[in-house]
């Protein structure tokens, strides 16, 4: 009996983890794409509506440049386009990472952010945003 014990407290394991596995499927079908269809070639993707009517560059401009650099092996071009993106990028990997283990092992993911974490981040990329607008942050465009 002890073994049917242990097999119906794993199969909800096992199901569990087809949530992070479709995660982790759609995400790199999403790299797949950006690194076949390159965002450097015009008429592939649409321009960024800001930057379109304003001419400035938001957060998320260069992102896909950003992308497929990152599937290509080039993490310095990644960077270049878009910085945080390569940090989101990798912040998604260490995060998808716990999720499977923890639900591997049966406990639920707790991210445990709170005002100040989310505050600082948006500072952050409003931060980011403001400087590679201006002239001294030419070296932030994508």
């Amino acid at each position: 009996m002890r073994g049917v014990n242990a097999d119906t407290q794993r199969a909800p394991r096992l199901t569990g983890l087809a949530v992070p596995a479709g995660v982790l499927a759609a995400v790199a079908g999403a790299f797949a794409y950006v690194g076949t269809v390159d965002p450097n070639q015009p008429g592939h993707y649409p321009v960024c509506p800001l930057y379109r009517i304003t001419g400035l560059y938001c957060p998320g401009c260069g992102g896909l440049r950003s992308a497929h650099a990152f599937v290509h092996g080039d993490f310095l071009a990644a960077l270049q386009d878009n910085a945080p993106a390569v940090l989101g990028y990798l912040a998604f990997a260490v995060l998808w990472t716990v999720w499977v283990v923890r639900t591997a092992r049966g406990r639920p993911l707790k991210l445990g952010l709170g005002p100040v974490h989310l505050w600082t981040a948006g500072t952050l990329l409003l931060v980011f945003t403001v400087v590679r607008n201006l002239p001294f942050g030419g070296w932030l465009h994508p």
